[in-house]
């Protein structure tokens, strides 16, 4: 009777892992998705691109990025950290890159071709697309899902036309069977209100010397972000508490040598997939009110 008890027990745990599984159709399991608290900057941010303000030294980084698709350690360091006030969000990047390059300078160039580090702002019903290379160049893309264009209400917005130039279906990169189907791109869009900087800790295209890296720092007003928020009516700026999915990737031109399986894409918190255009494991950023730097509040024991 114990036998045959343990035996049915551990049919029951098969049939629950399976079920688990075929419940969760995303390539990353949910438990392992990152999640992050981000503090109120003290002050604004002057952006520089250079990190080195006070509220930038006291903000939690993120750990060290590992490759997008299998989540392995990366050869270089990258990290990433998230402030906000009433008026912006703020994203920083520490990249540590021992030859920096770069040679797209055209805005909404292909920014991907070089190596560069990607940020993802996903809403109920769409998501922002942000890329940015050493030399300070972007690209942006605007992508609502299909089946809520109308539903959603950007079908009546004129700036969500679909006959204008730079108007296309997508259907992701590597995964290809999202449940929610195919999106809509607006290469056209560009986020109004945006700033960005780049520092290089080096000399951009000159292999001669070894350099440090490069680092990048965004100010995003939340009035820029008003098409993301629109479908839940979100609040911006956020409330205590309110929770953000939000992507931090980096692609590079190389990959480390075999017997590393290094895509040379890296992230946050990985996919496990060939693609950036899946917000479901996009990390959980959660906002704080506490400012940056404020200690821990005392146990009560």
């Amino acid at each position: 009777m114990r036998g045959a008890a343990r035996g049915l027990i551990m049919v029951l745990l098969a049939l629950a892992s399976a079920a688990a599984t075929e419940t969760w159709p995303f390539p990353w399991p949910e438990s392992r998705i990152a999640r992050y608290t981000a503090r109120r900057a003290t002050a604004p941010i002057v952006l520089d691109g250079r990190l080195d303000e006070a509220d930038w030294k006291a903000a939690e980084k993120s750990p060290r990025f590992t490759d997008l698709v299998h989540g392995e350690r990366a050869i270089h360091d990258t990290r990433a950290a998230v402030l906000w006030d009433d008026v912006n969000l703020y994203v920083g990047y520490w990249v540590e890159e021992p030859f920096v390059e770069g040679n797209l300078t055209e805005r909404d160039s292909l920014i991907y071709t070089n190596n560069d580090v990607e940020l993802f702002i996903a809403g109920k019903d769409a998501y922002y697309e942000f890329e940015i290379n050493s030399l300070g160049t972007i690209y942006e893309v605007f992508f609502i899902w299909e089946q809520a264009y109308e539903s959603a209400g950007y079908a009546a917005l004129p700036e969500f036309a679909r006959g204008k130039e730079g108007v296309r279906p997508f259907n992701g990169v590597g995964f290809k069977d999202h449940p929610r189907g195919p999106r809509i791109g607006y290469w056209n869009w560009d986020l109004p209100g945006l700033r960005t900087a780049v520092h290089v800790d080096g000399t951009v295209n000159n292999n001669a010397d070894r350099d440090r890296g490069w680092t990048v720092e965004l100010a995003i007003p939340w009035t820029g972000l008003t098409q993301l928020a629109r479908p839940d009516g979100r609040s911006l700026p956020p409330k205590d508490g309110d929770v953000w999915r939000i992507d931090f990737t980096r692609f590079n031109q190389y990959k480390e040598a075999p017997p590393s399986q290094d895509p040379g894409g890296w992230a946050w918190s990985p996919h496990g997939a060939w693609d950036s255009h899946i917000p479901e494991v996009f990390p959980y950023i959660r906002f704080s009110t506490k400012t940056v730097g404020d200690p821990p509040p005392p146990s009560s024991r």
